[in-house]
């Protein structure tokens, strides 16, 4: 009996960008990614309803083509079939901002895509010859201009087969490479002893993914989340439930750990290809990242190049890293940046930040642009993360002042930008007007549209201009204008649009995400199923409402595995950070409450402050009673704007063995509060001064409007939510293995506080209340019972 073959499916999009690319990488042209900008197929559909009744709109198309050993399936929509007097036409629709009188001829890979669908139509309908439209529109004027020809089908089968077949290398190479990678995965067990509530946690990932659902997970430092997400994974990857997994993460540290995970399982002879990207800042060869083939060594010839270099390293190497990458863009000289996100489409696993998923402006548009979609499986990790990255990442802004400030820069040189510029510019003086300090509005939509109609001057400006100094400025806010009108485009109830004048004194214009969960939406739907996970993920209803659009989504609460016994967790309530209360005698109480902790027992503490100046007021105080005291405490304080070298060295002083305590002055929220992992003896003891809650500002108190108006407590929202997690991430730092003991002091009298304490996981359910009177002596007491156990 014939088996069935392998099928290998490819967008005609696709395999023409990839088999036809050449030449430089070159982004001094201020539409990098023209095609981002189609206004959600706005311009496609105004022009498919203009054509008629011989017109015939997203037609789908699909040709297989048999292969040794497999089947290549090209698929894909053509944006039109016409059915004209002289035969049949392929209409292919680009937007763009380019003048149409520029453009003297039909971009190659555009004109690529519509031969594909002309010879599969002409194919499939036994047609001699077929013809091919290129309709291009201007964004700003909606004028057209086409480009049209004739080809013989028979020309065009060779040219279309002489393109798969360059493809057909790349194919067989994900099936040979899938059959291996499924045969090793059936081998691989869980590598450890499952801790308390792990097997429970691996069962829901898996369960989650078969079901293709959502997953919430709450789960305390040192369940063993990362590897207890990541093996259900594999094994359901395995299972053909998810076809390529994305492990999303916001911090190096976490990357780090991921990896870790991926190489553990290695070691039972996982074959798995894994790669980690790098931002462009990062790993780029050059001393400022300017992509083009003058500035740029490896830019120049890059895509003549880089297809060997990934073919190369996908058949040698399973374990892609940023040194390996490195390496071998070296070797091959080519963009290592560039070569990370190729190499990434043809890996099983990718470990990178949010954005190259989430974010409009940065995400891997092969996997997440306009139309494409997959079984990717997403384990986001640290997702408490993601709600304010989200918000970041689906706002945008505009200032008045750089309106202007480029108009002077180009008004002599080019006078049709300079009043397209002071159009803009007129528009926000207007709202300027009528703000008082800050203003919600209903809509910004004049602006938007003077905004539309300078993006084609802008993007013209950019082509023409050969003085580098000005086309920096003027790039700087073309990006800018871009967002913004793509983020005008997509506005909904979550949303809110305000006018403010800064405290620079200049005037800005903000769509502000509130709740970015419908946006994250866009993107988590290109996949098959989500985990979110963090071990502070509480309270639970505040994700998922900001994370997720369904009310089905699963949740599981994680139980900590180690013993409370061996923490003490204590609340100083005679001790406050609230702004009335400040001053010195209140600094040299928290300096007090530092200095008994270190006093009580020998070890390496950190504690956690509101604010850089909070902790320097305190650091200040507890010198001084070292001085007046005589004692031998060491410490060490975080810096503003640190280094990764300064930031290593700063916790090297942790790994040091000494007789003395040692405390760390650290803010909270900050590089030091999560992420950092300092088991056993290395840290002892946290102390949390505060509740944690962001500053009063504009946007937190438009979050409180917004969510009150929602009928939820938008205090809550904007700011105990968000204060409460950077607590319980910075007590985290201390319990994180079995062999760990610690103590936990949190400092302020708001603590006593029932809406404070109702945020508290599950393994805080014992604590007791201290003072300054008795709280030398109740950890005192912690330290001498464990020392007894």
């Amino acid at each position: 009996m014939e088996t069935e073959q392998p099928l290998v499916r490819i967008s005609v999009r696709n395999l023409v960008e990839f088999i036809l690319r050449s030449g430089d990488i070159d982004n001094r042209a201020g539409g990098a990614d023209k095609d981002a900008m189609l206004l959600g197929g706005k311009i496609h559909r105004k022009i498919q309803r203009r054509m008629g009744a011989d017109y015939h709109a997203e037609v789908a198309m699909k040709m297989e083509i048999p292969c040794r050993g497999f089947i290549l399936s090209v698929e894909g929509r053509a944006d039109g079939v016409i059915e004209t007097p002289s035969g049949i036409v392929i209409d292919e629709i680009k937007g763009i901002y380019k003048e149409l009188e520029l453009l003297k001829e039909p971009v190659p890979v555009h004109l690529a895509q519509a031969k594909c669908y002309a010879y599969i139509y002409a194919s499939q309908q036994s047609l001699e010859e077929i013809g091919v439209q290129m309709t291009y529109c201007n964004m700003d004027t909606e004028d057209i201009k086409r480009f049209q020809s004739v080809y013989q089908t028979e020309s065009l089968k060779e040219w279309f087969l002489g393109i798969v077949g360059q493809y057909e290398k790349w194919a067989r190479f994900q099936i040979e490479w899938r059959e291996k990678r499924n045969a090793s995965i059936r081998e691989v067990h869980f590598p450890f002893a499952y801790r308390e509530g792990q097997k429970k946690l691996t069962a829901a990932v898996y369960r989650t993914i078969e079901r293709k659902k959502k997953l919430f997970i709450q789960a305390p430092t040192g369940v063993g989340k990362t590897i207890a997400t990541v093996f259900p994974s594999i094994k359901a990857m395995g299972e053909g439930l998810g076809e390529k997994l994305f492990y999303l993460t916001a911090k190096t540290i976490t990357r780090t750990v991921a990896w870790q995970a991926f190489e553990t399982l290695r070691d039972q002879a996982l074959r798995m290809k894994v790669i980690v990207l790098t931002a462009k800042e990062k790993i780029c060869f050059c001393e400022e990242t300017e992509c083009n083939p003058d500035a740029c060594p490896y830019a120049k010839g890059h895509f003549d190049r880089v297809n060997d270099a990934v073919y190369e390293l996908l058949t040698t190497t399973d374990a892609i890293s940023r040194e390996v990458i490195e390496e071998q863009a070296e070797k091959w000289k080519v963009c290592p940046f560039e070569l990370g996100l190729d190499i990434s489409t043809w890996v099983d696993a990718v470990i990178c930040d949010y954005n190259y998923v989430f974010d409009p402006n940065a995400h891997l548009k092969r996997f997440f642009g306009e139309g494409n979609k997959g079984d990717y499986l997403f384990l986001i990790d640290e997702a408490h993360n993601l709600v304010d990255r989200g918000r970041e990442m689906y706002s945008a802004r505009i200032c008045k002042e750089d309106f202007l400030k480029i108009k002077r820069l180009v008004k002599t040189e080019d006078v049709k930008l300079g009043k397209r510029l002071e159009e803009c510019n007129r528009q926000l003086l207007s709202l300027k007007r009528e703000c008082d300090g800050c203003q919600v509005l209903n809509s910004a939509g004049n602006v938007y549209l003077k905004l539309v109609s300078l993006m084609g001057e802008m993007e013209r400006f950019l082509e023409e201009c050969d003085r580098e100094e000005i086309r920096k400025e003027v790039l700087e806010l073309y990006f800018d204008v871009r967002t913004f009108i793509g983020v005008y485009e997509v506005l909904d109830e979550n949303y809110m649009i305000y006018s403010e004048l800064g405290g620079d004194d200049k005037f800005y214009l903000h769509l502000f995400c509130v709740n970015p969960a419908g946006r994250l939406k866009e993107y988590l739907e290109k996949g098959a199923s989500t985990i979110f996970f963090s071990a502070t993920l509480l309270p639970i209803h505040y994700y998922k409402k900001l994370l997720s659009t369904v009310t089905d989504d699963y949740t599981i609460y994680a139980e900590s595995p180690f013993d409370t016994e061996h923490r003490l967790l204590m609340l100083g309530t005679d001790v406050s950070t609230r702004y009335k209360l400040r001053g010195t005698l209140m600094y040299r109480k928290y300096a007090e409450y530092l200095l008994k902790v270190a006093e009580a027992k020998a070890g390496n503490y950190i504690a956690f402050f509101p604010s850089y100046r909070f902790m320097e007021e305190v650091y200040e105080e507890f010198l001084a009673l070292l001085e007046e005291k005589g004692g031998d405490v060491e410490y060490v304080m975080q810096s503003q704007y640190m280094s990764e070298e300064a930031r290593e060295i700063f916790l090297e002083n942790f790994e040091e063995d000494r007789k003395n305590s040692l405390m760390g002055f650290c803010v909270l929220g900050g590089i030091f509060s999560e992420g950092i992992d300092l088991t056993e003896d290395k840290l002892i003891g946290t102390v949390i001064v505060g509740t944690g809650l962001p500053q009063v500002c504009r946007e937190r108190e438009l979050l409180r409007q917004y969510f009150d108006g929602q009928g939820v407590k938008g205090f809550d929202y904007a700011y105990l939510y968000p204060g409460m997690n950077k607590v319980l991430q910075a007590a985290g730092r201390v319990i994180r293995t079995d062999e760990d003991r610690g103590v936990i002091l949190l400092l302020d009298d708001r603590f006593a506080d029932r809406r404070y304490r109702e945020t508290f996981p599950r393994e805080w359910a014992s604590y007791s209340f201290c003072n300054g009177e008795n709280a030398s002596e109740k950890i005192r007491k912690f330290w001498e019972s464990e020392k007894e156990d």
